[in-house]
């Protein structure tokens, strides 16, 4: 498995393309903007992009939606409670910085435990609300893509509206920290870590 991280946007969120070596089938997960530097590395790694993953609707996670899917066709998935987070700028926090970011309509509405095949990876959705209501993570074998549930040192913010930290918390209890210490987490901001670290050195977890 091949992973290409990018640093998007406003927020600096990070965005992540996963492919397999020898299939130019390919998945990206949380394209929060930058279009012209996701197609770049799409083209460079000759890669046909198959899904638009996304952890949770917020404006910092979703800037590229519309412009990746009209170019490469690709199909967007998200939790179905934050559908419309994709629709209305109130929804995804865009007013915050003034813009009106609105992207068209997921083709695909995920719920806890549902697989995402692309070629031979099969994503494990992981329903981690918390941070919002439909946030979600991906396990990919080893591998989790936790938006901003989990982060390197921390965790999710959760005085947005559809926050809550007990939930946030059990969420990470039940969903993420029950996988073994080799696990490795690419959150959508900041470093990559394990969940073997964040176990023993993340103050929100003591």
């Amino acid at each position: 498995m091949k992973v290409l991280t990018l640093k998007t946007g406003y927020m600096a969120a990070n965005a992540y393309i996963v492919y397999t070596e020898n299939k130019p089938e390919a998945v990206i997960i949380d394209p929060g903007d930058d279009i012209e530097l996701i197609m770049d590395l799409i083209k460079e790694h000759e890669l046909k992009l198959e899904k638009i993953l996304l952890t949770h609707g917020h404006f910092d996670h979703i800037g590229a939606v519309k412009d990746l899917k009209e170019r490469t066709g690709a199909q967007v998935a998200i939790h179905k409670q934050e559908a419309d987070f994709l629709t209305d700028p109130n929804k995804n926090l865009s007013y915050i910085i003034n813009r009106q970011i609105v992207q068209d309509p997921a083709d695909i509405f995920l719920e806890d435990g549902d697989l995402i095949r692309v070629a031979d990876m099969e994503f494990k959705v992981l329903h981690t609300p918390g941070h919002t209501e439909g946030g979600v993570c991906y396990k990919l074998g080893k591998v989790l893509f936790t938006g901003d549930t989990l982060f390197e040192g921390s965790v999710g913010r959760t005085d947005l509206s559809g926050g809550s930290y007990e939930q946030l918390m059990s969420s990470i209890r039940e969903k993420l920290l029950v996988l073994d210490d080799d696990h490795l987490v690419y959150p959508g901001h900041g470093r990559q870590t394990t969940i073997g670290r964040e176990r023993r050195e993340n103050p929100f977890l003591a």
